[in-house]
């Protein structure tokens, strides 16, 4: 059985709550030239929905079926987390986005879903993640910075106990809350922006301590982990140089010793990478992901392990051991 971890879907029971309720808590369907688009009353709006993202059903099976994968785990667009809605409003949507999915994959049984959470209170996280996982979430989604915050600097210690006492996973997924201009044209925010997002954050979350708070603490890195297996020797060397006490370093291991506590998945596009990945922080800590709906999807991603040269043995624990060990509430 093949597990795809990393994928997204917006179902229409979404977009219909919205219709119907979302201005209670300032969420609005808005009307583009390129089709619907999401936009919040702070001020933030979203690109239109991908066709992939909201495509109905069957289209999605057919795509299963021809990769060979049995399985998919859905979060929802990570654009729409909306955490700069203001806290009550924050809480609700994250309650109508985990709802709506929820009763999306329950209808479907090849899906499973992740929760996403209001992450800007820790408290209210917690409540929903606690509250996700009740109604049938097998982990969470969330974000690399919260509001242009390195997730490792916001104070999210009852989130991430919560998380270490259900045993659930929790996907860091790179987003851009604010305009990148360096990364504007040329596909840069999709190459490097949303990639470097993730080493941010994952970096942060290391330095700031949370990994020796809760060290049992199961995270998923998306698209490889982005830069960190490949800076992994300069993020060692300035944990031993830099002025630790200035720069709030109270991390009590090399960044080495973590990166192979984390699970990383294999959206990496390219064979020798992938290799790379596998060698630096354990094949067992790599899961089958294809980031399916977005421009920069792996299309093919069993393919690709194939063409990194894993045996059958490797393929079959990437592609479902692994996942299976890391996602315990997976049905199926």
């Amino acid at each position: 059985m093949s597990i795809d971890v990393h994928a997204h879907y917006v179902p229409p029971q979404l977009i219909a709550a919205v219709r119907a309720h979302g201005a209670d808590i300032g969420v609005r369907l808005a009307a583009t030239p390129a089709g619907e688009a999401l936009a919040f009353d702070y001020g933030f709006r979203v690109r239109p929905f991908f066709p992939k993202l909201i495509e109905p059903v069957a289209a999605r099976r057919a795509w299963l079926a021809e990769q060979r994968i049995d399985h998919q785990i859905l979060g929802t667009w990570p654009d729409i987390f909306a955490y700069g809605l203001p806290p009550q409003a924050c809480e609700a949507w994250h309650r109508m986005l985990n709802d709506t999915l929820g009763e999306w994959c329950a209808a479907h049984a090849e899906f499973s879903w992740i929760a996403s959470v209001p992450m800007p209170d820790a408290e209210a996280a917690a409540r929903e993640l606690a509250r996700a996982v009740g109604r049938g979430a097998i982990g969470a989604i969330v974000a690399s910075n919260v509001e242009g915050i390195n997730l490792g600097e916001v104070p999210l210690d009852p989130f991430w106990s919560k998380a270490v006492a259900l045993d659930v996973p929790i996907l860091i997924h790179p987003v851009m809350s604010t305009p990148a201009s360096r990364a504007a044209k040329f596909a840069l925010a999709q190459i490097a922006q949303y990639t470097f997002d993730t080493t941010l954050g994952v970096g942060s979350l290391m330095f700031s301590g949370v990994l020796d708070r809760f060290p049992a603490l199961s995270l998923v890195l998306s698209h490889g982990g982005g830069a960190l297996p490949y800076l992994i020797g300069r993020f060692d060397l300035m944990h031993e140089r830099m002025d630790r006490a200035a720069q709030g370093d109270v991390a009590l291991k090399p960044p080495s010793a973590y990166a192979r506590m984390m699970a990383y998945d294999s959206i990496v596009h390219a064979a020798k990478p992938l290799r790379f990945l596998a060698d630096v922080v354990g094949l067992e800590q790599v899961v089958l992901g294809s980031d399916y709906s977005f421009p920069p999807a792996d299309q093919h991603p069993l393919a690709s392990l194939q063409a990194a040269g894993f045996s059958a043995a490797d393929i079959t624990a990437v592609a479902e051991g692994n996942p299976r060990r890391l996602f315990k509430r997976l049905k199926g």
